[in-house]
């Protein structure tokens, strides 16, 4: 773990849709869980199973897989990236259907800040 600074300076660089070359670094459980992946920062990045082919485990990149993620997420809570893949072969079958269904606002997102600026204290 990164200390609260550090986690809050790298939430304040990063934007939904940002794209980052990243290195499959771990697949705990493939078909369970999801990866994580490197992408060149002090917290790593997770693609969580929800985004990953599910019928074929088989199909999730491989550790050392070098490919192009999206931040989807940040998880607070684990000072983590959430990532989607941009390569069609490890996204989930029916991500239309994903994003339609529990992420409607995801192509209005691409851009934003994945946090929105701290309040102001009087």
């Amino acid at each position: 773990m990164v200390t609260e600074a550090e986690w809050e300076r790298v939430q304040g660089d990063l934007r939904f849709g940002q794209v980052f070359t990243g290195t499959v670094v771990r697949v705990p459980k493939p078909g369970v869980i999801g990866v994580f992946v490197d992408i060149g920062l002090s917290v790593e990045g997770f693609v969580d199973v929800t985004l990953l082919p599910r019928r074929r485990s088989e199909n999730w990149p491989v550790e050392g897989t070098v490919t192009d993620f999206e931040v989807w997420w940040v998880h607070t809570g684990h000072q983590q990236i959430r990532l989607k893949p941009c390569d069609p072969q490890y996204l989930c079958e029916d991500f239309a259907d994903y994003v339609a269904r529990y992420r409607p606002t995801w192509p209005s997102e691409i851009g934003e800040a994945v946090r929105g600026p701290k309040p102001s204290t009087p």
